[in-house]
């Protein structure tokens, strides 16, 4: 078997339901399999796995095992040579595994390959590459200043090195994932993907971005950034001083201090009003349901740069390919307020995510 895509999922039912559908479209010509662990979900996402994927193998963990022992699970079922870590809430396009295959076959020390992730609203993700954080730009970056932190010698469109890549997409050969020990379990959310990254670059691979696929990473579903993120990345980041770099009193004194100072004083981002100025249904036919959900709709296949601020653009999936919907949402101008949802194949519901900082929305469609 050549791929096993492993998603650890943790209640975002209708957000697995869309991963799961694009991951078989992007497998179709590829021996593959697909495994969803479940970190005792409470939202039906299990059930509707075996009622809608009962091909799938589903692994039912009977508690919250965090995100490097849940997907340390999923892999010590994987038959693959390659496996793919995936969060439940991306949605990949139809050749992102073929390119990243035949690129990663191409180079003999291969380590982690990344791609390029947007978010639900089209929007970049910076730690799509990153740097390693070394102390002076993890400080920075929780303050805001984000540009050590992040691997900026490549442009967001390039392929190229760069150590650290995001835990929401990682592919990587079984056996290197094995070697280094998979994700360090002393980790329960963050830092994981920091900590393996460098590992593999410690033991002689070389990491690469590649920024001619993209996904699009939902992101507010897998991590809210409340008022405990900073504390979250700080401890993270502790654990992850602590393994790989000399003990230092000072530093030691300067984590303790950073993650107090950060979580008293830090501003909570604070998600925009949403205000809909009309909708617009990109399918060649109108969904009965959508029809009557939607009072305002047109039928549209152009520029989407054309709308007006304010315009909630639906993707069908039953007519569009999830590269189709991908690039149409990269390829619109970010400055004019449009959102997107995605109505997915064969589903009875749309759903999106505007930002990074809440929920993403679910409408189910009668």
């Amino acid at each position: 078997m050549k791929l096993s895509i492993v998603i650890l999922n943790y209640n975002v039912r209708y957000f697995l339901e869309l991963c799961i559908k694009s991951v078989q479209a992007a497998i179709e010509t590829i021996d593959a399999e697909i495994i969803v662990v479940d970190n005792n979900s409470e939202d039906g996402s299990c059930q509707m796995v075996k009622d809608l994927f009962p091909e799938i193998t589903l692994i039912e963990n009977k508690e919250n095992f965090g995100f490097s022992k849940g997907n340390n699970i999923g892999v010590s079922q994987a038959k693959g040579e390659y496996l793919c870590i995936l969060n439940p809430d991306t949605v990949v396009a139809e050749d992102t595994f073929t390119l990243l295959l035949s690129f990663a076959e191409s180079k003999e020390k291969i380590g982690i390959v990344g791609c390029r992730l947007i978010n639900g609203s089209g929007v970049f993700l910076p730690e799509s590459k990153r740097n390693i954080p070394y102390i002076n730009a993890a400080f920075k970056k929780v303050y805001g200043n984000s540009e050590a932190y992040y691997a900026n010698h490549l442009n967001e469109n390039e392929i190229g090195k760069t150590d650290i890549l995001v835990g929401a997409f990682m592919l990587m050969k079984r056996d290197l994932y094995h070697k280094v020990k998979g994700f360090d379990e002393d980790y329960f959310m963050y830092g994981e993907d920091i900590d393996l990254s460098y590992k593999v670059l410690k033991s002689g691979y070389e990491n690469y971005y590649f920024g001619a696929t993209t996904i699009i990473h939902y992101k507010g579903e897998s991590t809210l950034k409340d008022k405990f993120y900073a504390r979250r990345f700080y401890g993270a980041m502790q654990i992850f001083y602590k393994k790989h770099f000399k003990k230092n009193l000072l530093f030691d004194m300067f984590v303790w201090l950073g993650i107090r100072v950060v979580y008293l004083f830090r501003k909570l981002p604070v998600a925009k009003e949403k205000r809909i100025s009309g909708y617009v249904f990109i399918s060649d036919k109108m969904n009965d349901a959508l029809q009557l959900a939607l009072p305002k709709k047109l039928s549209l296949k152009s520029n989407l740069n054309t709308l007006e601020n304010g315009t909630e653009v639906i993707f069908d999936a039953n007519k569009l390919s999830y590269k189709e919907i991908i690039v149409m949402m990269s390829d619109t101008k970010k400055d004019k307020s449009i959102t997107y949802k995605i109505l997915p194949k064969q589903a009875n519901f749309i759903l999106g995510s505007d930002n990074t900082i809440s929920r993403g929305e679910i409408v189910v469609l009668n």
